[in-house]
């Protein structure tokens, strides 16, 4: 009876002990490992976009990705700030110079135009980087600038049909500034700033654009017509040995900055063209103004004007005969354009018109202040690089 109950005891013992040496002969599965997420797994994530839920946040954005609006109205999407960047056509050079406010571009600058207009190249001086760079001609086509692989092209708003959309076709965004008058100045600077992401710079130039323009406009507010003199600008040509005087059309920069400047062009009643017109001596007389301010871009203006102050027709006006003939200044480029030193002209010519307005504001000082405030040269620099190139009237 006893040998009967002892056999199914020592039967579960078997089982048991056989059933302990299989678990202990199974393979051994292993907890999940944590796995750290590598940069691109993180970049993939933030760039999952979010279904926007009435209790969710805003849709998450792509990492550094912008848009800007430029001077043609249009819209143009960046994923990134722009590496390389290329100018190109005409007035380029005027583009250029605004540019390079902003410190980041000498790194982003890869093709652009030569920037000399008859006194000396400044892009040169300024950007140490500037002999790594291409330099595009005048009638350069968009295959060329293709060649650099820029990441965006930066051109003036008049050559979209013959030089942007033919980018534009190859797959290349382009930006269009105008930079023509002081309000699109401020908008087009502003421009600038959102293609480099650099919204501090931005508000320093629009800044310092303003209260120079205020240094100007607060003392002359509420000056009467009859307090302004009557002012021609002319512009001093000379081709095949045939010598040309031209008038700008009235919503040029010409124009705009002898009304800021508290003057009153006598060419405004004129029938003018869409650019330089040019005009005889018989109407500079009928003008008769009481200033003259003569521009000469690829010559020595102070010449232009010592040799109409000998000219016995020109003696007869009464500008000369008061001596109120000026050569308008420049250093590597001349301070009436639509670049970046037409605040220098405004202030200049804001010291002829008005000389007991603005007795106590010293033109050249501005000039360093320019230079030392936007583009960092100091006075050792300013005496270097600009002072041999200034000419004009100045003290």
């Amino acid at each position: 009876m006893a040998r009967n109950l002892n056999r199914p005891l020592r039967g579960l013992l078997l089982l048991v002990v056989c059933s302990m040496m299989l678990a202990s002969c199974a393979p051994t599965v292993a907890a999940p490992a944590v796995v750290e997420p590598t940069d691109t797994e993180v970049a993939v994530v933030e760039e999952t976009p979010v279904e926007a839920t009435e209790t969710s946040a805003e849709p998450v954005k792509e990492m550094n990705g912008f848009s800007i609006t430029d001077a043609l109205g249009r819209t143009i999407e960046f994923d990134q700030t722009p590496q390389r960047m290329a100018m190109a056509g005409k007035a380029a050079i005027m583009v250029v110079d605004a540019i390079y406010l902003f410190p980041d571009s000498v790194d982003h600058m890869v093709g652009m135009p030569e920037v000399i207009q008859g006194s000396g190249n400044f892009a040169e001086a300024i950007d140490p980087t500037y002999s790594t760079k291409t330099i595009f001609a005048k009638d350069v086509g968009p295959e060329q600038i293709a060649a650099v692989q820029p990441d965006v092209v930066v051109l003036k708003s008049s050559v979209q049909e013959s030089l942007g959309n033919p980018l534009e076709e190859l797959g290349i965004p382009v930006v269009y500034l105008d930079f023509e008058t002081p309000d699109q100045y401020q908008r087009d600077l502003a421009t600038l700033g959102k293609l480099f992401q650099d919204q501090e710079s931005t508000d320093k130039l629009v800044a310092y654009y303003q209260a120079a323009v205020d240094r100007v406009a607060q003392p002359l507010a509420g000056l009467a017509d009859a307090d302004k003199p009557s002012v021609l600008v002319l512009y001093y040509s000379e081709s095949d040995g045939e010598v040309a005087f031209n008038v700008p059309p009235l919503g040029w920069m010409q124009t705009i900055l002898v009304e800021m400047a508290g003057g009153i062009p006598a060419w405004q009643d004129a029938q003018l063209g869409n650019g330089w017109s040019k005009v005889n001596f018989e109407q500079i007389a009928a003008w008769n103004p009481d200033q003259v301010y003569v521009i000469s871009y690829f010559s020595n203006a102070d010449e232009v004007v010592a040799g109409l102050q000998g000219n016995s027709e020109w003696q007869a006006l009464q500008a000369v005969q008061d001596g109120q003939i000026y050569s308008f200044p420049a250093d590597y480029y001349s301070w009436d354009q639509p670049d970046v030193r037409w605040i220098l002209g405004l202030n200049w010519l804001a010291t002829k018109i008005h000389p007991e307005v603005f007795s106590d504001l010293d033109a050249m000082q501005v000039a360093r202040d320019f230079y030392s405030d936007l583009y960092g040269l100091d006075d050792a620099a300013f005496d270097t690089y600009i002072a041999p190139n200034l000419r004009g009237d100045l003290p």
